[in-house]
């Protein structure tokens, strides 16, 4: 929309359950450096490039994290006491309206900030990481929900890293929630940037070229990354329609009955070597005449399949 506006993990979050007492066994000390070395690991597969292997889900309590409040009423009755589910709401961070927030001189860089009203939705998310060991981000499985994941993921911080993996689903069922916490996958930079890309262009078109529109046309006018296109495309159309210059041509069809049905119409399309299409009212007539004293013989029938395809859609980058 325009401006102003891979392992693959089987293993599911399970509930403690109840065991029986058994024998006191020794275990070994876990070094305190090497946990610590393990998390830093987890953390750049976490956000690292895409078809990094998943990290392992851990055993506990989950954090699973929707776009919809209702999505996550829903989720939350299939998933059961075990999990802590949370809606962000749509976005959480966004380009701040008040200035451009893209670093031209510095490979375009973003300059991203937390929108209103989201500091209170982004707290109650960081508190319930806290809580628990795995955090699954479920945002819609395209590109503005990468977005949202990975600006989640970046506001958690690294000390929750290790514990966040992706998941995704293409329907609210029970068995298609399920399938995607069996499934997790690191988070998609290729995904995330190219929605980066767009936010940037709707951006730079936006604020640079409505204010030419204020001094040039009208103000309050805008210009957009795809609006400005659909104009174009609507402009050029009305020029061809003011250029065309209209013909007069005329063209004649027979309804031709023999003795074996089925009766069927022909177009004339072509005298003799001569392509047929009369430019005026008294050559068709005359035409028209000779045709209704002929007599007309079937020369050949031929019979064949065609498949038609769609047409193409339409494309505005070429």
């Amino acid at each position: 929309m325009d401006e102003p506006s891979a392992t693959k993990v089987k293993k599911r979050i399970a509930k403690p359950k109840a065991r029986k007492p058994s024998a006191p066994r020794a275990k070994p000390a876990k070094p305190a450096k090497a946990g610590r070395a393990k998390k830093a690991k987890a953390a750049k597969a976490a956000l690292g490039a895409p078809g990094e292997a998943a990290a392992k889900v851990p055993r506990g309590k989950a954090l699973v994290v929707v776009e919809s409040p209702a999505k996550a009423k829903t989720i939350k009755k299939y998933l059961g006491p075990g999990y802590t589910v949370k809606a962000s709401v749509g976005h959480v961070k966004d380009l701040p309206k008040s200035k451009m927030s893209v670093d031209l001189e510095h490979d375009f860089a973003p300059n991203y900030e937390i929108i209103r009203g989201k500091s209170k939705v982004l707290k109650e998310i960081k508190d319930a990481a806290r809580t628990v060991d795995a955090i699954f981000l479920a945002p819609d499985p395209d590109r503005e929900g990468e977005a949202i994941a990975w600006h989640i993921a970046e506001e958690l911080g690294r000390r929750a890293q290790g514990q966040i993996q992706r998941i995704t689903f293409n329907e609210i069922t029970k068995r298609a929630v399920l399938e995607a916490i069996d499934n997790p996958q690191p988070l998609n930079r290729l995904k995330y940037e190219s929605q980066q890309a767009r936010r940037i262009l709707d951006r730079l078109v936006g604020y640079q070229i409505s204010p030419i529109l204020w001094d040039k046309v009208r103000r309050g006018l805008s210009a957009g990354r795809v609006q400005s296109v659909a104009v174009r495309l609507v402009v050029e159309r009305e020029r061809q329609i003011k250029a065309f210059v209209a013909e007069e041509y005329w063209s004649i069809a027979c309804s031709l009955q023999g003795g074996v049905p089925p009766s069927f119409v022909a177009r004339v399309t072509r005298a003799g070597d001569q392509k047929f299409r009369p430019d005026n009212a008294a050559a068709a007539h005359t035409a028209e005449a000779a045709l209704g004293q002929a007599a007309f013989v079937v020369d050949e029938v031929t019979k064949r399949e065609r498949r038609r395809k769609p047409a193409a859609p339409l494309i505005t980058s070429k």
